[in-house]
């Protein structure tokens, strides 16, 4: 498995797939750098030799990827809650940002549902029993 940019890339996999296992990088980016370094991008991971590998890491430096990319993202989250725009309350309260709705749906944001309203038999039972264990 080669090492590029810190992340161990599949050597079964075509170059250009691999690469898009790297932060930051997707097809056609990929793509790109391989065209730039004069590497095919059917070619398997695997088959890469030091040099062509070193090629790749040269090319990679001129774009911002995996932590540097990171912690861009994550300082812009940050500056807009600090600015208290909407968008950063979004993110605040752990709601969608980009316009979606939440009445339905929005479940990876906002986790498990909780119902608010309904008491099922099983949680009367249990205030009932904490409301006795309080008097006493």
């Amino acid at each position: 498995m080669p090492r590029v940019a810190g992340v161990e890339l599949p050597g079964n996999k075509k170059a250009w797939v691999a690469l898009t296992y790297i932060y930051g990088i997707g097809r056609t980016l990929s793509r790109k750098i391989l065209d730039t370094v004069g590497i095919d991008p059917e070619r398997r991971m695997g088959e890469l030799n030091e040099e062509e590998l070193s090629r790749i890491t040269t090319e990679l430096q001129n774009y911002k990827i995996e932590g540097e990319l990171r912690r861009e993202v994550q300082e812009n989250i940050k500056r807009l809650i600090a600015i208290k725009c909407y968008r950063g309350l979004r993110h605040l309260r752990n709601l969608p940002c980009h316009g979606q709705r939440t009445r339905t749906n929005a479940r990876t944001r906002r986790g498990k549902r909780k119902t608010v309203g309904a008491v099922t038999a099983k949680t009367k039972k249990l205030l009932a029993k904490a409301k006795t264990e309080k008097k006493q």
